[in-house]
């Protein structure tokens, strides 16, 4: 129920259940927790894409397989729900959204760290039409990555927000055409795979860890990662390219 597959520096991982709309059942929630391990375990990958087979990314939860006692466990311990949502990561990932992604398909999507949506999208958090609240990041993510306003909106209404509208608040990176948010969010990992992939991943864990606390804190956290970077082939690679006039070859070491 989840592919994987790697490409040069990037990893694309599906989820492969497009006659139940992707939903998360154990086995998909098992499947996405390998496949994260499998990809930070793997040197030479250095950004990820999530994908959905099929005309939805991820219809959430599989409340069917739930009800009939054949879900199993939706949630991982390390991961949360869907083996994904509460996951510690390093490296980039990618969310790339060609048709709806809708309550814990919602909450997928901003779990990653980058979106690129085709215009068939759309996101919501529908759980209060079921009695029920967006517990795998969705209440507290939202306010991150929407005005407070738009935010709450989802939340109380269910009601979904259009790829164009989550494009304009800055929840969606980038907007293509239906049928090809794979290759856009490809293009977006092969950008992000020329920079060094230390550099990469220690300023996504200082962007994370920064989030909230003072200024002399954050740059504490700047300067540590600055340090631990010094420390690495990589970094004596960057100027020395520079200065050849050439692309530098990055090791990731």
């Amino acid at each position: 129920m989840i592919q994987y597959e790697a490409r040069d520096h990037v990893a694309i991982i599906t989820i492969d259940r497009p006659e139940a709309r992707n939903a998360v059942n154990g086995e998909v929630a098992t499947g996405l927790e390998e496949a994260i391990d499998r990809f930070e375990a793997d040197d030479d990958l250095w950004v990820a894409v999530l994908a959905g087979n099929g005309p939805v990314f991820c219809a959430g939860a599989d409340l069917k397989a739930v009800s009939s006692g054949g879900g199993g466990a939706l949630s991982t311990e390390r991961g949360g729900f869907a083996g994904l949502v509460a996951r510690q990561r390093t490296k980039p990932l990618i969310a790339a959204v060609d048709g709806p992604a809708l309550a814990g398909g919602t909450e997928l999507v901003l779990a990653c760290d980058l979106v690129v949506a085709s215009r068939e999208a759309r996101f919501g958090v529908p759980e209060v039409k079921r009695s029920l609240v967006a517990a795998a990041g969705g209440l507290f993510r939202l306010a991150q990555k929407l005005p407070t306003n738009v935010a709450t909106e989802l939340v109380v209404t269910g009601d979904p927000i259009s790829a164009e509208r989550a494009h304009h608040f800055g929840l969606v990176n980038e907007l293509c055409e239906p049928g090809h948010a794979l290759d856009a969010a490809l293009a977006l990992a092969a950008r992000i795979a020329t920079n060094a992939p230390l550099a990469v991943r220690e300023s996504l864990g200082v962007m994370a860890m920064a989030r909230g606390v003072d200024d002399d804190e954050a740059f504490r956290l700047s300067g540590a990662a600055m340090g631990r970077l010094a420390a690495t082939e990589d970094f004596a690679e960057g100027p020395l390219a520079f200065i050849e006039k050439r692309d530098p070859v990055w090791k990731g070491r």
